[in-house]
């Protein structure tokens, strides 16, 4: 599946996005409001006049006030006047204006916040960047043809402030780490940004391969920075990936009654199976990781108390796996005390930390052998297109663990009885992962079936 900007920002109605950074700002803006049925398009910094013709309608003006903009589809921009080859920022009045007007119409509101001479990377003066405290969502643009070159005025807007914050000399060559540095200081990347806004890394100029594994390389270092890393070729219209924190909800409060003894206690090499479990989230850099527990609620939190772990416990376990799943949802949700303070998106902020989260991985525990590798695929596969479901197909037969998309949390919030997550699969898209390990087919119910288990991997 093709992503489109507007999908891979996870755009929602009278959004206000703001861009801000270097390479490809103005490219990304318009791009963006290219996709939505309406859009208006401002800035709180000057633009060159040759960017006007982008949009289908340009109000140029000095007043507070416009009129005349009900009901209009396409593009809207709307800037202050003509000055020399460039127009002025519009008044600080008539963007709020803006806002209230995008707030009661549904219209998305898009706002460039900062210049960069055409330059593929920046750093900001101390009046920049001027972003609106409304804003919902920050994409700090990076180009990566810059990567590899000397520092300079010529790569770099502002390159003696990009030195200070990057720990580079002037005429050393950019590096991830140094652009790294810039994209996570607190007085670049997350310079005048409101707590509620979500922040998203948009990697651009990623026009080889060479540099889309450069993008790849320099994406783990951004969280938590921000929420979201995008690599994107948008010259060639093309995002590459999107890369999110991906959680991992481990269900382990059944009962195991066929068994006839607890499940997430038995041994797996030393070690119990849930224990096995949570440490194989971690591993794969599923975060936050969350285990619900309910039958034999205590002896199995003991098994992973000492982990980096949430442990959520599930009072009404036997009413089925759906409760389980609940729970685990639920603790992706920031609570009331901290909502106001999280990233805005259908409520689902993240951890109690405030992390956001782009889906979640969900593990039983009677699956020890489940591999890093393949929870790493899923997300891999998950980045690519930002698919509701990604399920692994071996042998033509559907496995364990399964990925799901933020957007399918408000449907998992409904799911009854022990049906599991399965009770999604014909609202939502499913996209297979081919894998040829026939051992995520293999779960344990009775005791021969655990045997069979052990046996496999003495093999």
């Amino acid at each position: 599946m093709s992503l489109t900007l507007a999908r891979a920002l996870r755009m929602e109605p009278a959004a206000c996005a703001v861009f801000i950074g270097a390479g490809g700002k103005t490219t990304a803006m318009f791009k963006l409001a290219r996709e939505l049925p309406a859009a208006i398009v401002t800035a709180t910094t000057h633009l060159g006049i040759w960017q006007t013709s982008l949009a289908d309608r340009h109000i140029a003006t000095d007043e507070d006030t416009i009129e005349n903009i009900e009901g209009f589809q396409g593009v809207l921009l709307v800037t202050g006047k003509p000055e020399g080859e460039r127009v002025k920022p519009i008044s600080e009045k008539l963007l709020h204006r803006l806002h209230q007007h995008c707030q009661t119409h549904a219209i998305p509101l898009l706002v460039e916040a900062d210049g960069s001479r055409q330059k593929p990377l920046k750093a900001w003066a101390e009046h920049e960047p001027p972003i609106p405290e409304f804003a919902d969502l920050v994409i700090h643009v990076a180009g990566l043809s810059g990567l590899g070159k000397p520092l300079s005025e010529t790569h770099v807007h502002r390159a003696e402030k990009f030195a200070q914050l990057s720990g580079l000399d002037m005429g050393e060559t950019i590096s991830l780490e140094a652009i790294a540095n810039v994209l996570t200081h607190p007085q670049s990347g997350l310079k005048n940004i409101q707590k509620t806004a979500r922040r998203v890394v948009l990697l651009n100029q990623a026009d080889t391969p060479e540099l889309q594994s450069a993008a790849h390389t320099l994406t783990s270092s951004l969280f938590p920075t921000y929420q979201a890393v995008l690599i994107s070729s948008l010259l060639h219209d093309q995002i590459h990936a999107v890369h999110e924190p991906i959680a991992g909800i481990v269900l382990a409060a059944g009962e195991s009654k066929r068994f006839g003894k607890p499940k997430q206690l038995l041994d797996w090499k030393g070690q119990s199976f849930v224990r096995a479990v949570a440490q194989t989230a971690l591993r794969a850099g599923l975060s936050p990781v969350v285990v619900v527990t309910g039958a034999n609620a205590g002896e199995v939190e003991a098994a992973v108390h000492d982990l980096n772990v949430l442990i959520v416990r599930n009072e009404d376990w036997q009413s089925g796996q759906g409760s389980s799943i609940r729970q685990g949802i639920k603790a992706l949700m920031p609570p009331p005390s901290l909502r106001d303070t999280s990233p805005k998106s259908f409520g689902f902020g993240g951890s109690w930390e405030g992390v956001w989260v782009g889906g979640a991985v969900f593990l039983l525990t009677d699956q020890p052998q489940v591999t890093t590798t393949v929870i790493q695929a899923l997300k891999e596969k998950h980045a690519e297109g930002l698919y509701p479901i990604v399920v692994p197909l071996v042998m033509d037969r559907r496995g364990n663990p399964v990925l799901f998309d933020r957007a399918t949390f408000p449907d998992l919030m409904h799911i009854e009885g022990d049906t599991g997550g399965r009770a999604l699969f014909q609202k939502h898209r499913l996209e297979y992962l081919p894998w040829h390990d026939d051992r995520l087919l293999l779960d344990v119910d009775t005791p021969e079936q655990y045997e069979r288990l052990i046996a496999m991997e003495d093999l």
